[in-house]
């Protein structure tokens, strides 16, 4: 069967696919397109076996959020250039993978790479996307939070799709949880620019407590201050610590006259009920990710001796 230019055209826009990688899939195929998008997909399988070892360390945070706050899913997808990400392509694959995690039931980032999301296989999406960009892709990891039965989630990604984070409060109504819908976004906006490392003081793991115990035992012998005191200040030092680094303590970005808890139930109160936060989660593009630091003259050097 010949290969017209509008079969070219429609799997072009199909797929994103080079007009030469479409022409030549449909020559293979014999002109039947179902037959040159699975072409298109080895060869973007093969792409994507290229790119494995590669880094991927830059990438956008999104944030899905029901509209009722019933529901909210972070997810963080990563590229190896901050070019690709922002790239349409690959933004529109993470509105994708976003969504399809979201209304999916995966608990794990291992169930979802092992699993289907609408309708293909994750590694199959992954090749489709790498064959678009050339370029690794990873979505790396993703939290989902369902609202209590009273209460509520919401969301923020800060403007440049480099972090984000999702709240879930607890309510004693829903006309409470209607009432702090908008603060708790703020919250979310809070906990993306502050980064709180933990949710609350108990969340504080013991070696870190020991830890900051230890750095305010030096810090009151350096001072001079006499050994039989240290016990009567040792409990404010660990909650400064606890207040510079637990969501509900920190002093809110929107008015630093109260903490964070105390904003949500002022708010809740206000409202005639209450309210407070029980998890949170907060993402930012390639934290924990080791960076690959090239060298751009050594980068050539090598490529000279080839």
């Amino acid at each position: 069967m010949a290969v017209t230019p509008a079969m070219i055209k429609e799997l072009r826009e199909s797929t994103n696919a080079g007009l030469m990688d479409c022409k030549k899939a449909l020559a293979a195929s014999e002109g039947d397109m179902q037959g040159a998008v699975e072409w298109l997909r080895e060869k973007g399988l093969s792409k994507a076996a290229k790119v494995a070892g590669k880094i991927a360390a830059e990438g956008v945070v999104s944030v899905v959020v029901a509209d009722d706050c019933a529901k909210a899913t972070i997810i963080e997808v990563n590229s190896e250039t901050d070019f690709v990400a922002k790239n349409e392509n690959f933004t529109g694959f993470v509105d994708v993978m976003a969504n399809a995690i979201y209304s999916s039931s995966f608990k794990t980032i291992d169930e979802v790479k092992a699993g289907e999301l609408e309708g293909k296989p994750y590694e199959t999406h992954i090749a489709e996307a790498t064959a678009k960009v050339g370029e690794k892709i990873d979505v790396r990891r993703f939290t989902t939070f369902e609202a209590p039965e009273s209460g509520l989630v919401n969301g923020y990604t800060h403007s440049n799709g480099q972090m984000g984070a999702i709240v879930c409060v607890e309510t004693d109504s829903k006309a409470t949880a209607d009432a702090v819908k908008d603060l708790v976004k703020d919250i979310a906006m809070h906990a993306t620019a502050m980064n709180p490392e933990y949710l609350n003081e108990s969340e504080i793991p013991q070696e870190i407590l020991d830890r900051e115990t230890e750095f305010a035992k030096n810090q009151l012998k350096e001072e001079g201050k006499p050994e039989a005191i240290w016990d009567k200040i040792l409990p404010g030092k660990i909650k400064k610590y606890a207040k510079d680094n637990c969501l509900v303590d920190q002093a809110f970005v929107k008015d630093d006259k109260q903490s964070v808890s105390g904003a949500l139930s002022a708010a809740a109160k206000a409202a005639g009920g209450e309210a407070k936060i029980v998890a949170f989660s907060r993402f930012q593009v390639g934290e924990g990710i080791e960076k690959k630091e090239d060298n751009f003259a050594d980068e050539v050097a090598a490529q000279l001796k080839k």
